[in-house]
């Protein structure tokens, strides 16, 4: 009993923190969506396209962020500072490149990004108008996300929470000024909020910079300049895969509600918030399991990092039930939030109490899925995982659904989120073979 309590201190250590930062950072959206939802139908949707372009860089820079949080974990349970020190830095340089592809294409071909989504002049014209400007936050949300994996992997998880909260404070307001014109700005709508979004992205990034142990990393040795790229990019590539083809998945769905009609792609973009908070809530526990895990693989530690990912999975179950129940609640009094259409408003509650029925399974592919099966860095699981319930099951029936069977938008989006259950079946497959269970050496993974 008192190993489970000590564990479960260290999850909470680990788990409150992050899930704290992850609802405040999800709290843009919100914040977005019920200020621009005074505003009409268009402009919900246009943020709402824009904003599922721009997840596949958010993806994508997760994906190089949870590698580096995999090599970071292992190599700390390791004691290797010099495997730490470049883990950071390789990682760092690729996720400002990155950040800089998207944002030059953000700005130089925005509209003709979002005709992919829609065919709505006015959508388009607004959604390109917010896209363009949301690109200034790629690159301090690069380096943010690397300076919090770090401090979370040293034990410093509350630093990017204090980041967090200023920051979400910071786009409230951003919010309430730009979007309606108070405190002396004129009223801006959409591309206000795309202000106040890019302006909360950067003080956090600062913040977190400002907060930054100097004595984290120190000065590289010359010997410190080689880095094992082999090992490097059998983690990165197939994770690279799976998030953008999943996150191109999640785009085609975009373009499905989007030729559904504004109404239902403006449902859909109504329920984002709710699908972030709830995620959010829970997404503390897959970063435990990713640090906790991937340091237990590091000290050669296997049975205990069998048993504490069960007791993982039991957390996040039992949490995702109960912010299920919730929202079937909740989900009439959020709906009357927004100033849309009767019609909308009645799509968003079928939308939100499909996504009810689905987010536990959600919950449990996030943990098993992006942090317990990552942590031994054999990435390639969940490429495979992913790959195959995305575009074998998801991406087929949402097109079957759409445009054959011709159904409404909420059950559109029911039956294409029964991927999760092919994944979830998988991914307990590859969990009870321990397959999964490696530790990273410099240059290789072995069995440990």
């Amino acid at each position: 009993m008192q190993t489970h309590r000590s564990f479960f201190r260290s999850v909470c250590a680990i788990a409150v923190p992050v899930t704290l930062q992850c609802l405040l950072q999800s709290s843009f959206s919100v914040i977005d969506q019920i200020m621009l939802g005074q505003l009409g139908g268009v402009s919900v949707a246009a943020v709402g396209l824009a904003g599922k372009f721009s997840s596949i860089y958010s993806v994508i820079a997760g994906a190089i962020t949870t590698v580096a949080g995999i090599m970071l974990s292992q190599y700390l349970g390791q004691h290797n500072a010099p495997e730490v020190r470049r883990s950071f830095r390789v990682n760092l340089v690729l996720s400002l490149l990155l950040a800089t592809a998207f944002a030059l294409a953000c700005l130089f071909f925005p509209a003709q990004l979002m005709r992919l989504y829609t065919q709505d002049t006015d959508t388009i014209y607004e959604a390109a108008a917010y896209l363009r400007i949301v690109s200034a936050t790629f690159l301090p949300l690069a380096a943010g996300s690397m300076l919090a994996a770090l401090m979370r992997c040293t034990g410093r998880a509350k630093l990017p929470l204090y980041a967090a909260l200023a920051a979400a404070v910071c786009n409230t307001l951003g919010n309430y000024a730009l979007i309606f014109g108070h405190f002396g700005f004129s009223p801006m709508g959409a591309k206000g909020a795309a202000i106040a979004t890019a302006a909360s992205q950067t003080l956090n990034f600062l913040i977190l910079l400002a907060l930054y142990p100097r004595g984290t990393l120190a000065k590289a040795a010359v010997s410190d300049v080689r880095f094992q790229t082999r090992q490097y990019c059998a983690m990165l590539l197939p994770v690279l895969s799976c998030e953008f083809l999943w996150s191109l998945g999640e785009n085609v769905y975009a373009a499905i509600y989007g030729h559904l009609g504004t109404d239902a792609c403006a449902a859909m973009t109504l329920t984002n918030p709710v699908q972030s908070l709830m995620i959010g809530a829970m997404s503390g526990l897959a970063q435990a399991a990713g640090v906790i895990i991937g340091t237990r693989l590091g000290e050669r530690r296997e049975k205990e990092a069998y048993r504490e990912s069960r007791l993982l999975m039991v957390y996040g179950l039992a949490g995702s039930l109960l912010l299920s129940a919730a929202l079937f609640a909740a989900k009439g009094c959020y709906v009357r939030i927004y100033d849309v259409s009767s019609a909308i408003r009645a799509m968003t509650a079928q939308i939100l109490t499909a996504y009810a029925c689905i987010a536990p399974v959600k919950v449990l592919n996030m943990i098993l899925g992006g942090g317990i099966l990552r942590s031994g860095g054999q990435t390639q699981f969940v490429m495979w995982i992913d790959l195959i319930g995305t575009w074998l099951f998801g991406v087929p029936l949402a097109l079957m659904a759409a445009f054959w069977w011709q159904l409404p938008v909420a059950w559109v989006y029911f039956l294409l989120s029964l991927e999760e259950c092919v994944r979830l079946f998988l991914s307990a497959c590859v969990f009870r073979s321990r397959r999964w269970m490696r530790q990273l050496q410099s240059g290789s993974a072995v069995r440990g």
